[in-house]
């Protein structure tokens, strides 16, 4: 008998969650619960319901009703609030962690602090405050060399850093004093110097299988410039290796996600049952983190979702059945690079209510997600967020690059997505500067 699986989200991320969960071998029967409704998902979907995916009795009522077998939770809000702890109460297991196991995302002092008390490399200095008393203090001794965090979730827009958001002390102090006006915890830490990426694992407890590494874009413009974003892209090397990474700070990456899994066993009482996902720096010291986050990434889950070859269904019974030791996770070895479309004045006043016209046939190795959109009218329309994913793939960057851009500058209207997302001039410059990085 096949499972009835319930996705939890709506966005770009869920549409390929149950993309590749509607491609298992399985033919699973497949659910959604969201706030919004997404044509794509709803293609999929033999129900789709509509409610707040933060509400856990609410999303467990609706799986509950339809005779889900198993659940997959896509945004983090969701596991902050305990949906996840809600299911498997409900009797459905969950790929996505419990309440607790989730504050690695949900705080980011907790996730430093773990760190500290196993052990664990990857930190650098962090200090969490939660009113303004020793701040000036630690902001002058990494003067023009702080990041400052807000402690809860923001949507990946709650992060300012010195030298770039931050012009001065005075930024600094003003952002700090306006996190704790709001009554919200902040970490600050110190500037890291490197290449970002992300290295996500599946992870049922104890084994974990590890994804490709992936490079994302959170800035809104072309060259790494502008607002901080939910992400406006990633690509992901041929090989499985990203061009400015050496096998060594993959390696070691790899080892943080596996020693945080245990930790989080150890602290929270329980196993660490879904999607870990580290995101990582690379420095001339090895290999340092910059956040973890408990579920897939967007854009990065795009990428590599469309390169497994495994069958997600059986990755994601292994998860819950703690058996991922007797499950491989193969992923194709070519190129991937995703754009993402987004409304003009994204993200700071974006336009809403624009038409949305998709092209109606998609060229060889090209995959479209669609994120935040509506259907009005029998017309698809943006809703403010970021709008389309279009994943490129091929032998190589180049070549998934220019199919991922062919397509992209197809969809007319008032939208805009960063064309130097995995461009060749783009990753010598990466490839430069971490060589620069290493030398120093």
């Amino acid at each position: 008998m096949s499972e009835t699986i319930l996705v939890v989200g709506s966005g770009a991320r869920e549409h390929a969650i149950a993309r590749a969960l509607a491609h298992s071998p399985e033919c699973p029967r497949l659910l959604c619960f969201s706030t919004v409704s997404n044509p794509g998902i709803v293609a999929l979907c033999s129900e789709y319901g509509l409610g707040s995916i933060t509400d856990p009795e609410a999303v467990a009522s609706f799986a509950r009703r339809h005779g889900a077998t198993l659940a997959v939770i896509g945004p983090e809000a969701p596991l902050a609030t305990g949906v996840a702890d809600a299911l498997w109460a409900a009797g459905v297991p969950v790929v996505g962690p419990k309440q607790s196991l989730a504050r690695i995302e949900s705080s980011k002092g907790f996730a430093r602090g773990l760190l500290a008390r196993h052990g664990i490399s990857g930190n650098p200095f962090f200090q969490r405050f939660a009113s303004m008393d020793g701040v000036e203090k630690v902001l002058a001794a990494y003067d023009n060399r702080h990041v400052i965090k807000d402690d809860g979730l923001a949507g990946g827009k709650g992060v300012k850093v010195c030298g770039d958001h931050l012009l001065s002390i005075q930024d600094s102090l003003a952002f700090c004093r306006e996190l704790v006006q709001q009554g919200h915890p902040f970490v600050v830490e110190e500037k890291l110097e490197g290449e970002e990426f992300s290295l996500m694992s599946f992870c049922d407890g104890e084994t974990l299988r590890h994804m490709p590494a992936v490079q994302d874009h959170k800035r809104a413009y072309e060259g790494d410039k502008g607002p901080n974003t939910g992400g406006m892209g990633a690509y992901t090397a041929a090989g499985h290796k990203l061009p400015f990474l050496s096998d060594e700070d993959i390696r070691q990456a790899q080892e943080i996600n596996q020693r945080v899994a245990a930790a989080l066993a150890e602290e929270c009482g329980m196993p660490y049952q879904g999607i870990l996902y580290g995101g990582f720096m690379a420095t001339r010291e090895g290999v340092k983190l910059i956040e973890y986050n408990a579920r897939f990434g967007d854009p990065e889950s795009l990428n590599l979702l469309t390169l497994l070859e495994s069958d997600l269904v059986a990755l994601c019974r292994a998860i819950v059945n703690q058996t991922l030791k007797d499950v491989q996770a193969h992923f194709s070895p070519l190129a991937s690079v995703c754009k993402y479309l987004v409304p003009e004045g994204y993200p700071d006043q974006p336009r809403k209510g624009d038409r949305v016209l998709l092209p109606a046939d998609l060229p060889k190795g090209v995959t479209m997600f669609l994120s935040a959109v509506d259907v009005k009218d029998h017309i698809l329309v943006a809703t403010g967020s970021r709008t389309v994913a279009v994943v490129g793939v091929g032998d190589n960057l180049a070549e998934a690059e220019a199919r991922c851009e062919e397509v992209v500058r197809m969809i007319p209207g008032p939208f805009f997505h960063r064309a130097d997302i995995g461009t060749e001039q783009a990753i010598a410059r990466r490839v430069e500067h971490m060589k620069a990085v290493r030398l120093s």
